[in-house]
Formats: C-alpha cells, sequence, structure tokens
C-alpha cells in the first residue's frame, strides 16, 4: 500500500515547488519505505490565464509530480522483498524479520532459514535431545496414547535436517533455551504427545478472508502434530513450504510423522523463533496468546512455563527472564 502524506507546497512567479512525503507498506502495519522528495520547480507560464486560475489544474500538476515520485519509490526498493512470513522460494533467506529475500540483510545476522550465511554455533541438537529426554516426555502420557507410537524420537531428528539451524543460532545457553521452548509447547499442545488430533473435530477453522490459502469443502483444518496446526492459513501456508496439499490434504499431518515435525519445526521458524530473545513470554503470545495471555488462562500459561523451566533445569541452563505472556 502506498501513502502520499499532504503536501507543503507555494506557488511564485509562475512556479510550483512543493514537498511531498511518501510511504509505501507491504501491509497495513509493515513500512518498507519512508522518504521526503523534494520536487524541483515547475514552470506554469505555458498554461492558459484560465488553467493558472483554476486550482483544478494545479491539483493536477501536483498529482502527476507525486506520481513520478511514487514510481522512483518503487525503484528503489529492494526487488528480493517478496513477503513478510517465512514461506520463501528456494534459494531464498528468511530474514529476522519475517522477509524472503538475498543478500546480506537477509541470509546474514539473525536469518531463520534457507542459504543463510551466518554461522551457527557447535550445538548438535541430537545430543541434547537424547532418547532418554524424549522417551521422559512420552512416558507422562497414558500407555494407550496414539502419539506413543506416532511421535518418535527418529522422525523428529529426520525433520530436524530440513531446519538446520533449529536450535543451533546463538549460544550454547540460547540453544538450549530454544530446544526447551519448543518441547515445552509441543508437551502441552499434545498432551506429553500423546494426542495427534484435537479431541473437537467438528469445527473447520477455516476462516475465508484468508484468499491465498481458501479452504476446500469438505475438509477440516483443526489442530494437528506436535504444535497442532490450526486453520487454513497455516495449512495451505506450511503446504506451500513443504512441498505437500496441505489444503486439499491436512490430514497428511496426522498420518506422516516426519512430514508432522516438519510442519511444527515451520511454524517455529516462521513465527515464534524470531521473538525467543524478548523471553518464554513471547513464545506462548505467539502460539496461542489470544487465548491464554493478558489473563485470559493463566492457569495455561503456567502450566506451559512450568514445562519450559523443567526442561531447562535439565539442560543445565537458566530459562531467562519475561517467562508470562
Amino acid at each position: 500500500m502506498i501513502k502520499v502524506l499532504p503536501s507543503n507546497h507555494k506557488a511564485h512567479d509562475s512556479r510550483l515547488s512543493f514537498t511531498t512525503k511518501i510511504e509505501i507498506l507491504y501491509s497495513s502495519h509493515t513500512k518498507i519505505y519512508n522518504h521526503t522528495f523534494l520536487f524541483l520547480p515547475i514552470n506554469i507560464t505555458h498554461f492558459s490565464q484560465d488553467c493558472i486560475q483554476s486550482s483544478n489544474s494545479i491539483k493536477m500538476a501536483l498529482r502527476n509530480s507525486v506520481l513520478v515520485g511514487i514510481i522512483l519509490a518503487l525503484a528503489i526498493i529492494p526487488s528480493n522483498v517478496m513477503c513478510q512470513q517465512c514461506n520463501c522460494a528456494p534459494g531464498l533467506c528468511c530474514s529476522k524479520h519475517g522477509y524472503c529475500g538475498t543478500g546480506q540483510q537477509f541470509c546474514g545476522e539473525g536469518c531463520q532459514a534457507g542459504p543463510c550465511t551466518a554461522t551457527t554455533n557447535g550445538v548438535v541438537v541430537a545430543n541434547i535431545v537424547t532418547p532418554e529426554f524424549f522417551g521422559g516426555i512420552k512416558n507422562q502420557a497414558a500407555p494407550t496414547c496414539p502419539g506413543k507410537s506416532f511421535y518418535t524420537r527418529d522422525a523428529f531428528l529426520k525433520a530436524l535436517s530440513s531446519y538446520p539451524r533449529f536450535g543451533r543460532v546463538g549460544s550454547v545457553g540460547d540453544s538450549k533455551r530454544e530446544i526447551a521452548a519448543f518441547f515445552a509447547h509441543v508437551a502441552y499442545e499434545t498432551g506429553s504427545m500423546c494426542a495427534i488430533e484435537e479431541d473437537n473435530r467438528k469445527k473447520r477453522y477455516c476462516d475465508e478472508s484468508k484468499k491465498q490459502y481458501p479452504c476446500v469443502p469438505g475438509k477440516f483444518y483443526y489442530g494437528r502434530g506436535p504444535l497442532q496446526l490450526t486453520g487454513n492459513e497455516n495449512y495451505g501456508a506450511a503446504g506451500k513450504a513443504l512441498q505437500f496439499n496441505g489444503l486439499n490434504s491436512p490430514e497428511l499431518v496426522a498420518r506422516n510423522p516426519v512430514l508432522s515435525f516438519k510442519t511444527a519445526l515451520w511454524f517455529w521458524t516462521a513465527n515464534v523463533h524470531s521473538v525467543l530473545s524478548k523471553g518464554f513470554g513471547a513464545t506462548i503470545q505467539k502460539i496461542n496468546g489470544p487465548s491464554e495471555c493478558k489473563g485470559a488462562d493463566t492457569r495455561k500459561v503456567k502450566h506451559r512455563v512450568d514445562l519450559y523451566t523443567n526442561y531447562c533445569k535439565k539442560f543445565g541452563v537458566n530459562p531467562g527472564q519475561n517467562l508470562y505472556c
């Protein structure tokens, strides 16, 4: 969206000069360009006397000049700014701010996915997510839980190969906190890796306003997988990123364990990773903020925090500040 802010202009000696400020926004809340243009004086002596006296003609001259400014502004916006989410095409990086593109500003420090150039630390996630740790979560669930055989450490590690930066950015402590946070939400959302699908399977979770990812008749987009992926927009975007038909076949998330973990890691990378530095509370806000944060459900928030702090203790790392959302 392009916003042309009110101009300051004056006429003198049959010449007109003015400045105008142009803001170009990717969405209603994300400004990607902001600049003030000074347009050179425009000679209007060639206008007829009627035109000079006509405010409409002067307004038209202003509009034409502003249009030139807009074209100039568009020309200098990086062509590789593509989207605000991290569903990037192959070969593009997801920046720390959630944009797709190439170059240092996208692939450098804070890059979340894609061919990132920023260095990772030496953490081996498999050495932290040990069989004992993973099994310890599953052992909290009843033996008859459907997730007992579905959620496996092997499936997680296979899915992890598609997200080599997960748990490997920043200090060793940062890595451990990210892994603890991820599995705290997984344990909470699935009941200690018990549930593959949510209990309420009668609700479609179809948001018709998400025109980019239209709901398929007869398909239900309720929660599935380690982070209970929900909604047609998430299924559509995850399908695009992971190359499966999420809108037509959302049930695949509950049938393929590796794909299921990939959708969880995709959601984490696209929506949660960027707020880790703000504390665990910010991750709750990203995953289920409207239903739980700002006093909406303190019991659920405390449960998530307890899981997180417990896992941090197991990993021997300080959980950090801002635990609650």
